[in-house]
């Protein structure tokens, strides 16, 4: 059976990272934690089967605080923070991706839920 996802690309701002995320996204979660509220990001997340890294590996520096289980990826070249890693609820993988960083994605008419990140 063929994916039916659609394909979202995104970057970095100078376009040394690239990456393609295969998700419906129906709606984003802001966190309000020290790492997120600074960046300001408006994420959505998905599995790591949802979650291609087309490019500059090698151009990303990790990131980790707190209770370091979170990879924040940054770019060494312009800064910009596209995606971080880590467990998901069930242990797995999970990519939380900013979608500022995806490419013509319109996010304004999209549901935002609030998290109380910085209450961790």
């Amino acid at each position: 059976m063929a994916d039916t996802q659609p394909t979202h690309p995104g970057s970095c701002h100078c376009g040394a990272v690239k990456f393609e995320l295969r998700a419906e996204i129906e709606g984003l979660m802001e966190c309000n934690c020290s790492m997120c509220s600074r960046a300001g990001w408006k994420l959505t997340f998905a599995p790591a089967d949802s979650f291609t890294l087309l490019q500059g590996e090698d151009a990303l520096t990790d990131y980790m605080f707190g209770k370091e289980k979170t990879h924040h990826l940054f770019c060494k070249t312009c800064g910009v923070r596209p995606f971080s890693w880590g467990p998901g609820h069930d242990g797995e993988k999970m990519y939380a991706v900013n979608t500022r960083c995806l490419a013509d994605f319109d996010f304004s008419a999209l549901p935002v839920q609030h998290y109380d990140g910085a209450a961790l």
